[in-house]
């Protein structure tokens, strides 16, 4: 299959992967209505075009939290995402390195930090949940800190997993103990690229930041169990002292829809800000983040650094969210599925893909560095 863009890895990633991990992925909470605004919306911004403009240098750097990124993207964290390759995550952090942006790692990879820090040859983001056990927390930051982990991205809109249909037809949800792993043993049998890749060679299949917790010998099953009973509903913007008392690097909050929520985040300290609906993935009937983000970024201003994701798939989109007040975007669904498709030389491709994407957009809206990507890039 001749691939040229995210949704050709997405189709790539859907006949490579065993139903219970595509569904995972690729779906959303309950009907998916905010899953599809976050696609649908992006698409209806239209860019203004310019022309006759000297475009030859253009330059996609830019600098976030202290680093220097080639170009204002980071790969966001996704759980389960060492599930849809050899060793995932492994793969996914040396290619961010290879094209020179942030990896995040998530709480609920399958790759334990550790790992992941012998894979890389800088630092990386880590992704926190607030859990109930509060030293299980104080250890995960102790380990990113050992690992050389450079920032922290703290999640706050999962005080509860989202009712996600797709799971429980899929069998990754709602089918516990023999039935459950026969479920997901056939379908991966049924995929045997798959199968060989990750099912025989990508052992062990345990979430490896958690394992300590859940035991060794633990499933999924045990894992989403795990989760409904240990994320931490009664959290609130007190809980972020905690956070900072144990992490002294750049910390940004990730969840936020709502400008009143991005100025508490300013006011407690965050050096930074996620706009994001999780994907679609909790509570559905949301806005879309492109809907939220103008009036987030407009109300906090510059005291921190506004990141946003949800729904981008290509160059144009990475635009158009830089036009509407980001100073970056998270990756999610675009390189989990290039992950799926082709391992670390996938994620490398379609984020080359993405760059060209954005250089052709700039250039044919005048623009030659990234911070000229404003409001005047849009149609009114």
């Amino acid at each position: 299959m001749k691939i040229a863009s995210t949704f050709d890895y997405r189709t790539l990633a859907k006949r490579r992967l065993p139903p219970f991990l595509f569904e995972y992925i690729d779906g959303g909470s309950y009907a998916e209505v905010t899953l599809r605004r976050n696609v649908a919306e992006l698409e209806r911004i239209a860019l203004r075009q310019r022309v006759l403009n000297d475009v030859d240098q253009i330059d996609l750097s830019t600098r976030l939290f202290d680093e220097d990124m080639a170009l204002p993207i980071g790969l966001g964290p996704i759980g389960l995402a060492g599930m849809n390759a050899r060793r995932g995550e492994r793969q996914a952090v040396r290619a961010a390195e290879k094209i020179g942006i942030p990896f995040t790692l998530s709480t609920v990879s399958c790759c334990p930090i550790d790992e992941v820090a012998a894979a890389a040859s800088k630092p990386f983001w880590f992704q926190l949940y607030m859990i109930r056990d509060r030293g299980f927390m104080r250890a995960l930051i102790d380990k990113a800190k050992a690992a050389g982990c450079s920032t922290m991205i703290f999640t706050v809109d999962m005080p509860l997993p989202g009712s996600r249909y797709r799971d429980v037809h899929s069998g990754l949800a709602g089918a516990s103990g023999l039935l459950g792993q026969f479920r997901r043993a056939w379908q991966g049998a049924l995929h045997p690229g798959w199968a060989w890749d990750v099912g025989i060679m990508g052992r062990p299949h345990q979430l490896g930041n958690v394992a300590p917790v859940l035991g060794h010998d633990s499933g999924l099953e045990d894992f989403l169990g795990w989760m409904k009973t240990n994320f931490d509903a009664s959290v609130t913007w007190k809980d972020l002292d905690f956070i900072r008392e144990n992490w002294d690097g750049p910390l940004i909050i990730k969840g936020i829809l709502d400008a009143e929520d991005a100025k508490a985040a300013a006011s407690a300290g965050a050096d930074g800000i996620v706009v994001s609906n999780h994907g679609g993935r909790q509570l559905d009937g949301v806005p879309a983040t492109a809907s939220a983000l103008p009036a987030i970024a407009e109300a906090v201003g510059d005291q921190l650094t506004v990141l946003v994701d949800g729904g981008i798939r290509t160059g144009l989109d990475v635009i158009r969210m830089l036009a509407l007040g980001a100073k970056g975007v998270l990756l999610g669904r675009a390189w989990v599925y290039a992950l799926a498709g082709g391992g670390q030389a996938g994620v490398e491709h379609v984020l080359r893909i993405i760059e060209t994407e954005m250089r052709i957009a700039m250039a044919l809206t005048g623009r030659t560095r990234i911070d000229q990507i404003d409001r005047t890039c849009l149609v009114d």
